[in-house]
């Protein structure tokens, strides 16, 4: 993280231990972290729409990269700032920390994240709620036509690369600088966050930019930030949900793969990560595996 006894996204089974109570306060900060993401971002979402600018997408990712920095910075030193089911899964893939706290982040992710739309379902009207989906992830919405109701949106086959080669670009231009101990403490925890939060910011501009599709509100990136709204608000927000899921879930195994074939010192320098995915397999069922 940048200092002397702590390193960001490093062995964080190991900085973090402490025993399951540890675990748990950790998880806290993660739901605290998700309810505060899914709330600022959301209403991100509705102000920069429902703005006279001529960018709204422009003025929403640069805002969105501000707040998750902010967020990250005061999560982080909780819990190694997750806020997000991609990057526990890929962090718990990886090894840095184990698959059963991988889901007890992810479980508090998703809580956090319904708690936080609940709170924005509550200060916002309803014409507000209705109009902009309270501020969740959609590949289509249904808008009157001139002969009646009509879909609009994003085909399904290609919100769904969107989600895997964006979510990819996240973790192979962000959050490898985490993951690599040397280049976080080398840059810094506060260089590090920035880059992270500008480099999703610039992909959700970059997918609202080149779809131009009214009805598709960009890509998740974040599954529990897309299910929060969808718990809460429901309708057509489930529509296509599974998209928000599966898409960075490949880009997770893809990212973990591209892990195993470059040479070793370029990534587990000076040390392996224990939790590794396959090791943990191979000490399961033997050597042979």
């Amino acid at each position: 993280m940048g200092s002397n006894n702590i390193v960001f996204l490093g062995d964080e089974e190991s900085q973090l231990s402490g025993g399951t109570n540890r675990v748990w306060r950790a998880s806290m900060g993660e739901l605290l972290g998700s309810a505060v993401l899914v709330f600022m971002v959301d209403t991100i979402v509705i102000s920069t729409s429902e703005s006279d600018t001529e960018m709204p997408n422009l003025i929403m990712s640069i805002l969105i990269a501000i707040v998750l920095t902010i967020i990250l910075l005061a999560v982080v030193p909780v819990s190694g700032g997750h806020l997000n089911p991609v990057i526990s899964f890929s962090a718990a893939l990886v090894g840095i920390i184990s698959m059963s706290r991988a889901i007890i982040y992810i479980v508090a992710q998703c809580l956090g994240a319904v708690l936080g739309a609940l709170a924005l379902k509550a200060v916002v009207s309803s014409t507000i709620d209705e109009t902009f989906s309270l501020g969740g992830c959609t590949i289509t919405v249904i808008a009157l036509g001139p002969n009646g109701p009509v879909t609009l949106g994003l085909e399904t086959a290609q919100a769904l690369w969107l989600e895997i080669f964006c979510t990819f670009v996240l973790l192979f231009a962000s959050i490898w600088m985490a993951y690599d101990h040397r280049q976080a403490k080398a840059l810094g925890l506060v260089t590090v966050l920035s880059i992270v939060g500008l480099v999703l910011g610039l992909l959700v501009f970059i997918s609202t930019t080149v779809t131009t599709k009214r009805g598709y509100a960009g890509v998740g990136m974040n599954p529990a930030r897309c299910l929060g709204p969808a718990i809460v608000r429901g309708g057509h927000l489930w529509d296509g949900h599974w998209i928000f899921w599966i898409g960075p879930s490949i880009s997770c195994v893809a990212f973990y793969v591209y892990t195993q074939i470059i040479p070793p010192k370029h990534f587990h320098a000076e040390y392996g990560y224990k939790h590794d995915f396959v090791g943990v397999v191979k000490a399961l069922f033997g050597s042979n595996v």
